[in-house]
């Protein structure tokens, strides 16, 4: 695997796309204890089929349509949702607390509820 820099320009760019939210678990960038990272990942493999699968893409498709919020939980409704849900670890435990604590805040976005 290549790894590439990426711009400064590009990051900025995709930060201010994103409404400087992870696309992925939508926790706001100003809540995170790390910047938020571009990625290039576009597959992996489903843990109930075992076959290859696309990540989600934010650009292109619903969060609501692959994933739903539990408490803090992200449940993911497809295999798209599986694989983006596994291979980003979105449900780790100190996650799901942030998670938890924004929801009970009401700080967490509502397309996730």
């Amino acid at each position: 695997m290549i790894a590439t820099r990426i711009s400064a320009p590009l990051r900025r760019e995709v930060r201010e796309r994103a409404g400087e939210r992870c696309e992925y678990c939508l926790l706001a960038e100003s809540e995170a204890i790390f910047p938020h990272e571009p990625d290039h990942l576009i597959a992996s493999v489903d843990p109930i089929t075992g076959r290859l699968v696309a990540l989600f893409n934010p650009r292109i498709q619903r969060w609501s349509d692959h994933f739903k919020l539990r408490r803090g939980v992200i449940v993911p409704l497809t295999a798209v949702g599986r694989v983006t849900e596994k291979l980003l670890q979105l449900n780790l435990g100190s996650r799901v607390e942030v998670r938890e604590r924004l929801v009970a805040l009401n700080a967490y976005p509502n397309k996730a509820r």
